[in-house]
């Protein structure tokens, strides 16, 4: 099988400390990883009460132009918040600007607060991902065609141009786990798959239906790369390790997470993306976990 790498999930609010230093926090974070980690990523959020809140997309250019030996990626890009037309155009500045470095990832969208909030069509699930595909469609024309036209129901464009042209060619993430829609994009569209929060079993479950679609639209599945999001908790003090009772955390000692890791590696995932509560929590990871994989 393929090399496992790492990427860190920024901290995307402030939680126990002010959210004037919530950049500062992340660009701790950063510091603290070692060889085996390859990526930056950012969700894309607006809001969260009035807790101080990172907007993804300028936040990652920062880091980009900072960090230069990472990729950086959303994880995932609402595609109602920014018409995928200029989102193309954007994501093919910064693959530009950050020297090839960026993954553009792309979810149907789902906080309706946020929505509301923002002043946001709040549409219902059916009619969020006929827009996702579209999108999806959009992005890779603009990339690919000179000049780029797409008509449909909900995004059009018409004689688009985005020069210049992402190169080398920004890989297209889409995240989600829905098994009827949701993955049928996948297959049809995505370079990268990711879900998120769920045990081996539920995410081997999902990678055989994207392998049915696969083979539905006559797609290899192997060209697909399967990516895992999780919540890591590591220590060999079990006081120390936290779980959630609702969403699945990659969590025990480090034998058991490596283990862990190894049995997502051999269902097919190559990267893992994780958010860590805390400092401490990131250098028991990078100490015990990392180097069994590099």
């Amino acid at each position: 099988m393929a090399t496992i790498e790492f990427g860190l999930m920024l901290q995307p609010f402030a939680t126990n400390f002010p959210g004037s230093e919530l950049f500062e926090y992340n660009r701790r974070l950063i510091k603290l990883l070692s060889q085996g980690f390859t990526t930056l990523w950012a969700e894309d959020h607006l809001q969260s009460g009035e807790t101080a809140i990172l907007e993804s997309v300028t936040t990652l250019s920062y880091f980009a132009g900072e960090f230069p030996q990472f990729r950086v990626g959303t994880l995932v890009l609402c595609q109602s918040y920014r018409n995928p037309a200029l989102l193309a155009k954007m994501a093919a500045n910064l693959q530009l600007i950050s020297g090839g470095r960026f993954i553009l990832g792309l979810g149907a969208g789902w906080k309706e607060d946020e929505y509301v909030a923002y002043g946001y069509p709040f549409p219902d699930t059916r009619t969020r991902l006929e827009e996702l595909e579209e999108a999806a469609v959009i992005v890779k024309t603009m990339w690919s065609s000179r000049p780029a036209t797409f008509i449909e129901r909900h995004y059009s464009i018409r004689g688009a141009c985005c020069e210049p042209h992402p190169d080398p060619p920004i890989p297209l993430l889409i995240g989600g786990g829905g098994e009827g829609k949701t993955l049928a994009i996948v297959a049809s569209h995505a370079d990268w798959w990711n879900f998120n929060s769920c045990p081996v079993a539920e995410y081997a479950h999902k990678v055989a239906i994207l392998k049915d679609h696969c083979a539905r639209v006559g797609r290899n599945p192997a060209d697909i790369k399967l990516t895992y999001l999780s919540t890591a908790s590591v220590s060999e003090e079990p006081a120390q390790v936290v779980r959630h009772p609702q969403k699945h955390f990659v969590a025990g000692n480090s034998a058991e997470v490596i283990r862990e890791l190894e049995r997502f590696h051999e269902v097919g995932v190559t990267h893992f993306m994780f958010r860590f509560l805390d400092p401490e929590s990131l250098e028991r990871f990078v100490k015990t976990v990392v180097p069994h994989f590099v």
